[in-house]
């Protein structure tokens, strides 16, 4: 019986204490996982992790690896591939509902499966939410979907998710057997894409509500009610000022803010314009209702009630001008507040509402509004704006932005197919076993810039920083779970509670142990707990570990219930307007029916 010493009690305590400030985001995970290594350091007595152990999660071939694989992405994403696609999909789905969904996912898995699958999400979800529109049905219905199918092509091959690759890293330390090949696991993971693909075309749809209407985000987010249209007389004191200063200068503390001026027949963005605001321009105002009706006392203008402002007056066709956006978890402006964030000095743009997770929307007094992961904003701004902002990393937008990689005929230049070239070869390299799949990964990054494919500093604004952070801190705190008997502990516990049920089940345990976790806390971090634990009992039961693996590897990439647990789900949560119990409603059963589907598989496959 493995004795309880001091040195598992304190790494016991460092882990719940991690797991707590992860489902309780106390802190940001990556500072948590910062925090996690200085701590691990620091009591090295115990937990016998020293400096050089305490740093391997840098220098990690799975961390290395991942980084590069956000770099190559982005290369592929900046070629311009996905419009080309959602014009070719446009075409075939022809306005069906049923066909646009399988179109959605029968494309993402696939290329979710070579492409990590944050970034593929980030770029569908402008044209899912485009081609909703035009076939004038809900994005509910389809960015859950979207961000499923993904998460499922990612079980594909070794480099579809980062959980993956930590998973195989994992694997090899506590086997010292060969880290997982680039499609070691791909018929596994193909019966899982599609007998989940199956569930997100024929049960998902009945389950999903309508919460967005399709094609009308001004109606969604309830922002009708604080637009009016109102006109400028000759005697209004307005006349002569910059439009774009109106709501920066003596109007301040009413909180309004001018949108659009209309002046003849051409429209002009007011934050984007030094021009004056002249006697019978139209201007489009945002404000409180009331405020709105002071504003125009205070400043001559006259009140036009009977004139709406819609999205086909603030989105016209030759500047993108109604913009959504999500606040991924990565970006910088988390915790920011609105006001702080200076996006309308900074951007040109204008805030119109935010939507919370929970669905809650703030339609005025933005400036002291805390930016959350997983709001959405509605901006007025302009298309160079938008392509700015979607490649700032500090937002997803949602909306289709123009390519600069599209060719006038509607190909794809060179540049594209250079792109994916280097992917292939990376694959393809990693596949044969030619060079450690870090190495090809690494490689393939400085292809893609010696070639023009992509800039240096692009493909370090790519990576997702507080990822390979939180890489950096689990690694070796699930490394001190070894070194301390933590882990040995743990599955002497598991197999006496395992010793009256047959193996299958136990890897069926493991892999909906690791699914709850994963929902709750991150993916990679549950898949560094659990995989030495599942090892380890599998040796304890004179199984084969590869099995065991597996089940967690799986479990990990599939955390289906909530939009916290994984960062696609987070990434549709506010473009489909979704609530939490959403999430739990479609992704709860098809978590319990790929945990039989999973571990049959597994038996099947390789006899476990």
């Amino acid at each position: 019986m493995v004795a309880v010493t001091s040195g598992m009690l304190v790494v016991f305590a460092l882990v719940v204490v991690t797991m707590a400030l992860f489902v309780t985001e106390a802190a940001p995970p990556d500072v948590t996982a910062i925090g996690v290594i200085v701590a691990l350091v620091v009591l090295e007595p115990w937990t016998r992790v020293d400096l050089q152990t305490g740093l391997s999660g840098f220098s990690s071939a799975a961390t290395i690896t991942i980084l590069s694989m956000y770099a190559l992405s982005e290369g592929v994403r900046q070629t311009g591939a996905i419009r080309v696609l959602g014009d070719a999909v446009a075409s075939f789905t022809n306005g069906s509902e049923s066909r646009l969904l399988a179109a959605v996912v029968g494309l993402t898995g696939p290329i979710a499966g070579v492409v990590n699958n944050t970034p593929v999400v980030a770029v569908f979800v402008p044209m899912v939410s485009d081609l909703a529109d035009q076939a004038n049905v809900s994005p509910s219905k389809l960015l859950i979907p979207l961000s499923y199918a993904s998460m499922l092509g990612g079980t594909l091959t070794l480099v579809g998710t980062a959980t993956n690759l930590v998973a195989s890293e994992a694997y090899a330390e506590a086997t010292g057997l060969p880290p997982f090949s680039m499609f070691t696991f791909t018929p596994l993971g193909a019966l899982v894409f599609v007998v989940g693909a199956g569930y997100l075309l024929a049960v998902a749809p009945r389950l999903l509500p309508e919460r967005i209407e399709p094609g009308n985000r001004t109606g969604n987010y309830g922002v009708e009610p604080f637009l009016a249209r109102v006109l400028v007389p000759a005697r209004s004191p307005l006349v002569g000022i910059p439009a774009g200063e109106v709501s920066d200068d003596t109007y301040r503390d009413l909180n309004v803010d001018i949108l659009d001026v209309l002046r003849g027949g051409e429209h002009f963005i007011a934050a984007d314009s030094d021009r004056e605001v002249a006697a019978r321009d139209i201007l489009t105002v945002r404000g409180d209702p009331a405020t709105i009706r002071r504003f125009c006392d205070l400043a001559g203008l006259r009140f036009l009630p009977r004139a709406s402002v819609t999205d086909a007056e603030l989105d016209r066709p030759d500047r993108v001008a109604l913009v959504e956006l999500v606040v991924p978890r990565e970006s910088g402006l988390v915790g920011e507040t609105v006001g702080g964030a200076r996006l309308r000095e900074r951007y040109d743009a204008t805030v119109l509402a935010v939507r919370r997770r929970g669905g809650d929307l703030i339609r005025e007094q933005f400036h002291d509004v805390d930016l959350q992961a997983g709001d959405s904003l509605l901006l007025q701004t302009t298309n160079e704006t938008a392509r700015y902002l979607r490649d700032s990393g500090d937002f997803v937008v949602t909306s289709e932005v123009a390519d600069e990689f599209i060719e006038d005929n509607g190909g794809l230049s060179p540049t594209a197919f250079r792109a994916f070239a280097v992917v292939a070869a990376v694959i393809g390299l990693a596949a044969l076993g030619v060079v450690p799949i870090a190495i090809a990964a690494l490689g393939g990054v400085a292809a893609m810039v010696s070639l023009g494919c992509l800039s240096a500093s692009d493909a370090y604004d790519a990576v997702s920083w507080n990822v390979i952070f939180l890489l950096a801190g689990v690694i070796p705190l699930g490394r001190a779970l070894q070194l301390t008997g933590g882990v040995a502990l743990i599955s002497e516990f598991v197999g006496v509670a395992a010793t009256y049920l047959p193996v299958i089940a136990v890897v069926a345990a493991f892999y909906l142990l690791t699914g709850l976790l994963a929902n709750v806390i991150t993916p990679v971090a549950s898949v560094v707990l659990l995989l030495p634990v599942a090892i380890d009992t599998a040796f304890g039961l004179g199984a084969d570990p590869f099995g065991f693996a597996l089940a967690v590897t799986f479990g990990g990439s599939t955390a289906f219930m909530t939009p916290i647990g994984y960062q696609t789900n987070l990434m549709v949560y506010g473009p489909g307007g979704y609530r939490f119990t959403d999430y739990l409603r479609v992704g709860a059963p098809l978590q319990l029916l790929l945990a039989v589907v999973t571990t049959a598989g597994i038996a099947l496959i390789w006899g476990v």
